[in-house]
């Protein structure tokens, strides 16, 4: 379904996908995509910690890429997904977050 990460793991979202096209919509349709995946999906512990992974993916991407804008931005988003999941996942939720992310 999803792409596969470079340890493997073959993710289960389409949020790559997904962001990938509101990529090309600008700035308002990524804020828009994260946040109807956010209030989707913040409450499944797979999908919120692909949503962070994602968030990361992006982010770099798109510094290497040199459009600090769109970096900048997946950065925030990532911070902001990052601390909902160490304030609000416990126990085996929270400890694959950290082991996915780490």
């Amino acid at each position: 379904m999803g792409m596969k990460l470079e340890n493997g793991y073959e993710m289960k979202t389409t949020f790559w996908q997904d962001f990938t096209i509101a990529d090309a919509f600008g700035i308002d349709a990524i804020k828009d995509t994260y946040r109807n995946a956010f209030m989707s999906w913040q409450f499944n512990t797979v999908y919120i910690t692909e949503l962070a992974i994602v968030m990361n993916l992006k982010c770099w991407y798109y510094y290497n890429k040199g459009n600090d804008a769109i970096s900048q931005l997946y950065a925030d988003l990532y911070y902001k997904v990052r601390d909902w999941c160490l304030s609000n996942l416990k126990g085996t939720d929270l400890k694959y977050y950290v082991k996915m992310t780490d």
